[in-house]
């Protein structure tokens, strides 16, 4: 019979009085993500909120991640500017996971908070600015907008004689350090994680994609986008993507995808995981077929 009525596994099959309380059981089918199938590209390592979120409205995570985060290939620049820490002005965190790699060296080289003492701190975004509340640090500067450009726009126009500190990814784009250069500050910029492409899932994701039984995938940083393209080398990416929404978390990533032919359906107005959840929660719905 199954066969026949073109029913597959998974399949739970009710029968008996329990039908009954369909009305009482069926919350979860009233979820806005319920029946999707969503990739997630995150690192391993930072993909939890973002799937418990995608989850908790419904949605069936597939975990993708395609890159993983790692310590730079050397710790030198990172040492020697801590060793000259009290001669900095400013120190920028582009990312979370950038204050957390910065300040574990930090304590590692025998260090603690109080070296920032007398140091003005901005981050980019509210995530890094959670992180270093977390750890007691207040940021003097959280740019309205969660880009390099947003932190360029809020300082002084001349910042000569200024020395600032970048801890951030060894791939990065130089708008903010050439912005700031070009103010005539002193800028140093050293790598303190990496990241490196990872493709475990890849030819699962291709099976699903080519079933199409994915709904939609989402990127939260460019190098997930330039990963997922690498990670499935000599694919059409076009037809695969084809009937695939694609979820970008700003303007910077959305960008990166359009590079390589695939346009973001969804990009949330902060550029935040749990705003990209909620953008997608809301948007599917209308931007894709009801659930299979």
């Amino acid at each position: 019979m199954e066969k026949a009525q073109g029913i597959r596994p998974p399949t739970v099959i009710v029968v008996g009085e329990v039908v009954r309380l369909r009305d009482q059981l069926r919350w979860f089918e009233e979820k806005p993500l319920c029946g999707r199938r969503i990739v997630v590209t995150r690192a391993r390592e930072q993909q939890g909120e973002f799937a418990e979120l995608l989850e908790d409205y419904g949605a069936e995570v597939i975990e993708c991640p395609t890159i993983a985060l790692r310590g730079p290939d050397e710790w030198g620049a990172v040492d020697h500017a801590l060793e000259r820490i009290a001669s900095f002005h400013w120190v920028i965190f582009t990312s979370a996971n950038g204050v957390r790699c910065f300040l574990k060296r930090l304590q590692e080289g025998g260090g603690d908070l109080r070296a920032l003492h007398g140091i003005r701190v901005a981050a980019i975004g509210p995530a890094t600015a959670a992180a270093l509340q977390e750890v007691g640090l207040h940021p003097d500067l959280v740019p309205d907008e969660y880009r390099a450009e947003a932190i360029l726009e809020a300082l002084d126009r001349d910042l000569s004689g200024m020395r600032f500190l970048i801890p951030r990814a060894a791939e990065a784009r130089e708008v903010l350090p050439a912005g700031l250069r070009e103010r005539g500050a002193q800028v140093e910029v050293v790598p303190v994680y990496r990241t490196v492409p990872v493709a475990d899932q890849a030819d699962a994701v291709l099976d699903l994609l080519r079933a199409g039984q994915i709904d939609a995938v989402t990127f939260t940083s460019s190098s997930t986008v330039v990963n997922f393209v690498e990670m499935l080398p000599g694919q059409d990416l076009a037809a695969l993507l084809k009937d695939v929404t694609i979820a970008c978390i700003g303007p910077i990533t959305a960008e990166t995808a359009a590079r390589y032919g695939f346009a973001a359906h969804i990009m949330p107005t902060a550029f935040t995981i749990p705003a990209l959840a909620e953008a997608v929660a809301t948007q599917l719905r209308f931007l894709r077929p009801p659930p299979r």
